[in-house]
């Protein structure tokens, strides 16, 4: 699965309405000392368009987000499809990926994004994924009014105003605004999600697939996988463990476990048979902090020991 950085953010939104990345930029919105902040029109944005842009890769991002949509939109998690009619106000977070799909050319509103180090408690007094808002688990988007939708509006305005300005403390501003923003929408019922059992669940299979083989080929004695358990593809995904293990179960007629077991079992003799590394290096590279751990898990799954798997290459 991508993550969006915000260097790509701009690469894309620069071709997307065909201009240079620097002027979509605001001076001084990037220095290391206050993070990243940047807020855009969205109606601006999609001037001159006259078909629909490619729709938003599913995807996880480097940033944080906040957008006030005033158009038909779906947003797809790995489990649950939800429809925008009218007004909504999403909140994205670098730990739940999710797809989106504009409806039509109609869209207007704002969005903004910084990174967390803009929000850094020492700055805003708060840890952002300690927000409601922003815990895994949940679809943050949120059904507004047209009065609702004009209020939020106006913040994201006070915060474009202010992005030009020459207040000095313009920044400790924005971060309020930014805030407030938060408190409205924990005040707020979100969306519910439809269910879409069929395609959630091939939807869910093939992005824990996906995210599977993004892990491999390991290249290097020094790379170590970053997920290994049922658990940590299931946090990636933002879905319980369990309903992660059902949904393969029934689609794959192999549990999260196995599928997990299975390929780095294929990796393990791969390595074992095409390269030179030791086996602890092998086992420290597919997330084996000792080597017995690795030994094991091995015969269990092969019958065999990786010492006989090596001895049988030539």
């Amino acid at each position: 699965m991508a993550i969006t950085t915000i260097a790509d953010f701009y690469k894309e939104t620069s071709e997307f309405v065909n201009c240079e990345v620097n002027p979509l930029l605001p001076a001084g919105f990037n220095a290391k000392e206050i993070g990243h902040f940047n807020v855009f029109n969205l109606e601006t944005l999609m001037q001159g368009l006259t078909e629909l842009p490619e729709t938003m890769p599913y995807s996880r991002k480097a940033y944080y987000k906040i957008s006030l949509v005033r158009g038909r939109n779906v947003a797809e998690y790995a489990d649950k499809v939800i429809n925008i009619e009218q007004n909504a106000l999403l909140f994205a977070t670098p730990r739940i990926p999710y797809h989106w799909i504009p409806q039509d050319l109609d869209q207007k509103g704002y969005f903004c994004l910084f990174t967390d180090d803009f929000l850094v408690q020492s700055k805003s007094g708060v840890i952002l994924d300690e927000l409601p808002i922003f815990k895994p688990g949940g679809y943050p988007i949120f059904q507004l009014s047209n009065e609702q939708a004009d209020e939020v509006a106006a913040l994201f305005k006070k915060m474009q105003n202010e992005t030009q300005s020459d207040y000095l403390y313009k920044f400790d501003l924005i971060r309020n605004f930014v805030m407030e923003l938060v408190h409205y929408g924990q005040k707020l019922q979100p969306y519910t999600p439809n269910s879409g059992t069929h395609n959630a669940s091939a939807r869910v299979s093939s992005l824990f697939i996906e995210l599977l083989e993004r892990q491999f080929p390991v290249s290097s004695p020094q790379q170590k996988l970053s997920l290994r358990t049922a658990k940590d593809y299931a946090d990636r995904l933002a879905i319980h463990s369990n309903h992660l293990n059902k949904v393969l179960k029934e689609s794959t007629g192999k549990t999260t476990t196995e599928h997990i077991a299975g390929r780095l079992v294929q990796e393990a003799k791969i390595l074992l048979k095409q390269t030179d590394w030791n086996i602890s290096e092998i086992a420290y590279s597919l997330g084996f902090e000792q080597l017995s751990h690795f030994s094991n898990f091995f015969k269990k799954q092969t019958s065999l020991s990786p010492i006989e798997i090596r001895s049988q290459v030539g």
